[in-house]
Order: C-alpha cells, then sequence, then structure tokens
C-alpha cells in the first residue's frame, strides 16, 4: 500500500512541475520572451547618430518624455545611426533606437550590409517623419547635377551606413558609381559640412530630416546648394528602391531662393523585441501622445494615425496595442 501512495506522490510532483512549466512559459511570452515586465528596468538607451544631426536632435526629447512618463531613466546616446544602431542592439548595446525603414528592412532581412549577419533581435515601435536625402554643396562649386559629381571629392557616409545606401543606390540610378566615378570620403554629417565649408572636399550626402543642423552651419558662413532629383530619376528610383518616396526641400530652407525636389526614405524607431509589452505601449504612449512637446519641425510628421505607415518589419505587440487603441 505504502509503495502504491509513492507512486502517485511521483506522479501528482511531475504533473505539478509541467503545470508550473507551462505558466512560466505563458508569462514569459507576455514580456516579448524575456519574462520580464516594466518594474525590471531601471534605465534604457535610445541609439541616435551623430550630434548634428536630426536623430540625435530628437533623440534627448524623446528620452525626456519617456523618462517622465514612464517613470524609467532614459537617456539618449550618440551613435553612428541606421546600420550601426541595428549592430549595436544585436549585441544588447542599446533598448531603442533611431534607423531609416529601408535599414531596418535590410537588417531583418539579412540583405545588403547585413549580408550574412541577419539582425534578429529587433522590433519596430513606430515610424516618424521623413528622411530626405540632401546631396549638399556651394552655391559657387559648379555642381548643378549629379553628373557634375564625376571626378570630385563627395562623402557619401561610413560604409554600411543607410547614407551609403542612399549615395550608392542614387549614383547608380544616374549612371554613377562609387567606386569608380567619384573620390568617395566616409565622413559624418558635421565633418562633411566642415569638409565642403574648407575646400577638402566638394558635396556630400546627407540623408537626414531637413532642417538639418550641419547644413544649417554651413548655411550660416556659406551659400548652400542642394543638387536637384529629377523626377525621371526619382520614377526609376522608385520602381527599382519602392521604399523611397517622392520629397521636396521646400524654399527658405538654407536659404534656398526655390524648393528643391529630391527623395526620402522613411526614419522609424526600434526597439529590442523582448522589453515587455507594457513598457513598449508606454513608451509609445509617451513619445505619441505627447508630440506637441517636440520643437523640432519634424515634431509635426509624428502622428499616431500615420505611426504604422511604411513600417516593413514585425511591430512589437506594445506598440501595436496603442496603435489599435487610439486609432480605432
Amino acid at each position: 500500500m505504502r509503495k502504491k501512495q509513492i507512486k502517485w506522490l511521483t506522479v501528482l510532483s511531475v504533473i505539478a512541475l509541467l503545470v508550473l512549466s507551462a505558466c512560466n512559459s505563458t508569462d514569459s511570452g507576455s514580456g516579448g520572451g524575456s519574462g520580464k515586465t516594466k518594474e525590471d528596468y531601471d534605465f534604457l538607451s535610445i541609439l541616435t547618430g551623430g550630434t548634428q544631426g536630426t536623430y540625435y536632435a530628437l533623440g534627448g526629447t524623446f528620452a525626456d518624455l519617456i523618462s517622465t512618463e514612464t517613470g524609467v531613466k532614459t537617456t539618449a546616446e550618440v551613435s553612428q545611426a541606421s546600420a550601426a544602431n541595428m549592430t549595436a542592439m544585436q549585441s544588447g548595446e542599446g533598448e531603442i533606437a533611431f534607423v531609416q525603414t529601408d535599414i531596418a528592412y535590410y537588417a531583418t532581412e539579412g540583405l545588403l550590409m547585413f549580408d550574412g549577419k541577419k539582425i534578429d533581435t529587433i522590433s519596430a515601435l513606430g515610424a516618424l517623419y521623413p528622411e530626405t536625402v540632401q546631396l549638399v554643396t556651394l552655391a559657387d562649386s559648379g555642381i548643378k547635377s549629379f553628373e557634375d559629381l564625376k571626378g570630385k571629392k563627395v562623402s557619401v557616409g561610413a560604409p554600411g551606413s543607410g547614407t551609403y545606401a542612399n549615395a550608392e543606390q542614387l549614383l547608380e540610378i544616374h549612371g554613377l558609381s562609387i567606386e569608380e566615378d567619384i573620390e568617395a570620403q566616409n565622413l559624418d554629417f558635421g565633418e562633411s559640412t566642415e569638409g565642403i565649408q574648407s575646400g577638402q572636399i566638394d558635396a556630400a550626402f546627407i540623408t537626414a530630416g531637413y532642417p538639418t543642423a550641419a547644413v544649417e552651419a554651413l548655411n550660416a558662413t556659406n551659400k548652400v546648394s542642394i543638387v536637384p532629383v529629377s523626377a525621371d530619376k526619382a520614377e526609376a528610383l522608385i520602381k527599382k528602391y519602392p521604399y523611397y518616396a517622392v520629397d521636396v526641400i521646400p524654399a527658405g530652407t538654407y536659404g534656398l531662393e526655390a524648393e528643391v525636389p529630391t527623395v526620402s526614405v522613411l526614419a522609424m524607431i526600434a526597439v529590442n523585441k523582448d522589453l515587455p509589452e507594457d513598457l513598449v505601449y508606454e513608451i509609445t504612449k509617451a513619445i505619441y501622445d505627447n508630440t506637441e512637446k517636440i520643437s523640432h519641425a519634424k515634431g509635426a510628421f509624428i502622428k499616431p494615425e500615420s505611426g504604422l505607415n511604411g513600417i516593413n518589419i514585425e511591430v512589437h505587440p506594445g506598440a501595436q496595442k496603442y496603435f489599435d487603441e487610439v486609432n480605432k
């Protein structure tokens, strides 16, 4: 009789362990797979870009909003922007990051600069604003078209960066090559405009929301010119790379006398997919419910109703919950 009791107790113990294991598995799913909740986080890091770019300017505001609204201290970190941010997220160096929508897609699919290095740790929080591809030069440089870049010293951003990809694709559409037709320089935005001012380079690709601080600083001392992208070239670019859109830099920006046609990609926020749903919900709400507190000109583009526009990667459940609530 005693042997039977021991046998039944053993069976019951195994069943109890299985039930507990299933419960724990369910609980971890609600936290994005980590099993954590908001209370497990005392600090968050937002990866932005260079100090003279739009990411960094907005990142400081976002960090303040998230800190205030969620109670989790958040800081904006200087970085090398889109592609570098994705790699840093993969290695656990940040929880939130600015990134171009095209670069986020390349990262999650393991394409182009992420060939063989697929990023599987991120999901989308939401779309922000158009990032305009600006080919910047001086009004007296003699560079009026893309074709005029041949043989010139041109900053194309760091290899593997979003700006580099944009430069490479726009040059390709114009029948030019980074390797063969220009003297490519790998500079950040501040270095690019300083190089133009000093005469060390002739032009620079800058992909950022206008007005971009580095270009404004250059225009304070020199008359700036933005090289236009013609309608037919924009159409050809979009046909081959559909994440681009037609864009215009308005007259008056950087002292421009007339608007300049160009193209843009979207800026977005990515988050670590293992962040808890409750925390990501509050982060999303902190940003999109307080857009009137964003002083940068691009704040006008950040709206809940367009928060999922152009997103081509998986959306975090916490962000999806917020957008479902406000857009129903």
